[in-house]
């Protein structure tokens, strides 16, 4: 297992050594296996949003056959609208429904002699859990409740991270490849014209300046210095394998070695 002392003392040199790639994975997406071939860690839907419990089985042992590591991405209970609604929750509520999906994904994974290493909320669970510190802290009371060491990978310098750390939960901060950021470092929402980022070479060009000087260019112009260990390429992007291909060239191309962050 990589050391997290190891990860955290580079995050902001620019001259990137490693990093993971990321992608959320059983959401019914034809794409999954191909993208397992490609990424070092896998972010497995619960059945919230998506998937079922055929579905996480299926992937989780994708997974291990192509020994990519595994995170659960429990959402808001929202299969309507992919969990990407923001659902008026109480703490309990948020707290009992993660608690129960990563359990759920766990118990697949147990069964199929694999494990579940880490949890990155998805969809405006994610965002809600990025700028609210009740809602981040709602996540990490329901995996607390789970008893397990479980790390929590979260969009990077937000919330969900600060919380985290400052819980003695690990964290560890991931960007974007195909999503825009405001000027604060959340993510543009997606009912915003260019929030989701589908022209492959621009994504790819963004990246590789990240990578060169550790700064993100913002949605309308400007950046902003973020810390990352992980970036996510969005399983469900319609053109999510060639990104990936292409995002794992570029960061090959200039040095930086693809390894898992657990």
């Amino acid at each position: 297992m990589a050391g997290a002392a190891s990860y955290l003392a580079v995050l902001y040199h620019p001259r990137m050594k490693s990093i993971d790639l990321n992608s959320d994975l059983g959401e019914g997406c034809d794409s999954d296996e191909a993208m397992l071939a490609i990424v070092t860690s896998a972010n497995v839907a619960c059945g919230a949003h998506a998937g079922d419990d055929e579905t996480m089985r299926r992937t989780l042992a994708l997974a291990k056959r192509h020994g990519v590591v595994v995170g659960a991405h429990p959402s808001y209970p929202d299969r309507a609208g992919f969990g990407r609604r923001r659902i008026a929750c109480q703490p309990g509520d948020i707290r009992r429904f993660v608690r129960e999906q990563v359990e759920a994904l766990m118990a697949h994974a147990a069964a199929l002699g694999t494990s579940v290493r880490y949890v990155k909320p998805h969809g405006a669970l994610g965002n809600d859990g990025a700028a609210d510190r009740a809602v981040a802290d709602a996540v990490l009371d329901g995996m607390a409740d789970i008893g397990a060491d479980l790390a929590v990978l979260a969009i990077s310098g937000t919330q969900l991270e600060r919380a985290a750390r400052e819980r003695g939960v690990r964290a560890y901060p991931e960007v974007y490849a195909d999503r825009a950021y405001t000027g604060d470092g959340l993510l543009v929402p997606r009912a915003q014209p260019g929030a989701v980022i589908e022209d492959i070479g621009a994504a790819v060009s963004r990246l590789g300046d990240y990578v060169a000087t550790g700064d993100m260019a913002t949605h309308g112009g400007g950046s902003i210095r973020l810390a990352g260990v992980s970036i996510c390429v969005h399983g469900d992007n319609p053109h999510a394998v060639e990104m990936a291909v292409q995002v794992k060239a570029m960061l090959e191309r200039r040095g930086v070695a693809i390894r898992a962050f657990l």
